[in-house]
């Protein structure tokens, strides 16, 4: 009968290993690398192919296949039983297994840079050979005084001045233990993390920097010059939905009317940011209530609202012309962070219009909170709420103020897409798949 080869192919994880499926004259069998591995139970090589050609793929699909059928390395193949010695493993390779394990959650794009700097700086070492167990306190310093000293590198390519954040090195040591602790919990080692990531709450500095409603109204001013109707589009477009929901900036991209995202519902302008079937993650996309203007400007769309990937380029150069923050107190962020403030001075004397400075307009704190996604509603029953008329009613009022407040200084803001310099531009509509699931 047939047993498991001497060689153990092009790759091997635990009883599984990669190689070309192969007859008995030497010929290929499939045109694509396959998982082999020997079954004791039928007394025979079973196999799998993994659909694919390319050897890094199929070193993947082979580590997801080990990761989904067996229990780890603390699991003797033979007996069955758990092993009493300590074992260990690399850190690439917990790495590795960890991004394989969670390359369906939410959070994966930002998990994987986060780790790649970990990867970088195992290469800068004299072996790649760390074992888990060696990850100590001195050796986090060490990766946290190098990550200090590494370029701050923007999405277009371009090197900022602006020095590394304590908080971002800090959320790559957090992963780090993540992927560590994941690899205790399966098994393959038999101990936790010899750190303790910092608490990134202990290290972040609230950015202080707001925008003023004439501040926006200049953002709306550039975007809807009518000189760039098609290189502008997708920056008005992120304006119009980040003003008029408050909502983080991957949640304002990855915003469609499509039917089966299920986030768009006209009867009663209600946006539900998180589409159907993404699971929702600590920073949680709330169900609101779009503000009439916004409302009619989305009813005129189909698909995605912003129909680009992202309008981060294009929103770095308003930014330079504009002279706004580029350091920790800017970013596409200064959108919420300036519309959450404008809610909050509601009703006080800094309110942006006078009628706004009456307290009676007010916008109640669980009302702000519910529209950052800060506060969470029970799941079974936060759509419903949604419908009720009186949801979200202060909120969204405020934010309907707020949107006249800019279009009195900027009458392009919320213009029909229709009567725009916008109409009749082809503009590429991107695939769901290019935007966050």
């Amino acid at each position: 009968m047939p047993r498991r080869p001497k060689t153990r192919g092009l790759y091997a994880r635990g009883d599984y290993w990669l190689d070309w499926d192969r007859r008995t004259d030497g010929s290929l069998r499939s045109p694509y690398l396959t998982i082999f591995w020997y079954d004791a139970e039928r007394g025979r090589t079973c196999s799998i192919s993994t659909r694919t050609d390319d050897l890094a793929a199929a070193r993947t699909t082979l580590d997801r296949h080990y990761l989904t059928n067996s229990e780890g390395e603390l699991i003797c193949p033979t007996c069955g039983q758990r092993r009493n010695v300590a074992t260990d493993m690399l850190v690439l390779r917990a790495i590795t297994d960890y991004l394989v394990s969670n390359e369906n959650l939410p959070s994966i794009k930002s998990v994987r840079p986060r780790l790649n700097h970990v990867v970088r700086y195992i290469a800068t070492l004299e072996t790649p050979d760390i074992r888990c167990s060696r990850v100590d306190e001195p050796w986090i310093e060490r990766f946290r005084a190098w990550m200090r000293r590494q370029p701050v590198i923007s999405s277009a390519g371009n090197t900022r001045d602006a020095p590394r954040s304590e908080s971002s090195i800090e959320n790559s040591v957090i992963q780090l233990a993540a992927a560590i602790n994941a690899a205790k919990e399966r098994g393959d080692i038999s101990r936790p993390p010899g750190f303790k990531p910092i608490p990134t709450k202990e290290l972040n500095r609230t950015p202080q920097r707001r925008l003023s409603v004439a501040e926006l109204a200049t953002a709306f001013r550039y975007a809807t010059d009518p000189r760039y109707p098609t290189k502008r589009l997708g920056l008005h477009r992120f304006l119009m939905l980040s003003v008029g929901t408050a909502a983080r900036p991957d949640a304002v991209h990855d915003f469609s009317t499509a039917a089966d995202r299920r986030q768009w519902h006209e009867e009663r302008s209600v946006i539900a940011l998180n589409p159907y079937g993404r699971r929702q993650t600590r920073k949680r996309r709330a169900i609101v209530v779009a503000p009439p203007q916004l409302a009619e400007r989305i009813s005129e769309t189909e698909g995605f609202f912003i129909p680009f990937v992202s309008v981060k380029s294009a929103w770095e150069t308003m930014v330079a012309k504009l002279g706004w923050p580029t350091d920790g107190e800017g970013g596409m962020k200064l959108i919420r962070r300036s519309v959450a403030q404008l809610l909050r001075d509601a009703g006080t004397p800094r309110a942006w219009s006078a009628e706004w400075r009456d307290p009676a307009r007010k916008v109640p704190a669980e009302q702000i909170e519910v529209q950052l996604g800060h506060r969470v509603i029970d799941s079974v029953t936060d759509l419903y709420s949604a419908f009720d008329p009186a949801y979200q009613y202060a909120a969204t009022a405020a934010l309907a103020a707020i949107i006249d407040a800019i279009i009195d200084l900027c009458p392009s803001a919320y213009i029909s897409l229709a009567e725009s310099k916008h109409d009749g531009q082809a503009f590429p509509t991107a695939p769901a798949a290019s935007h966050s699931k």
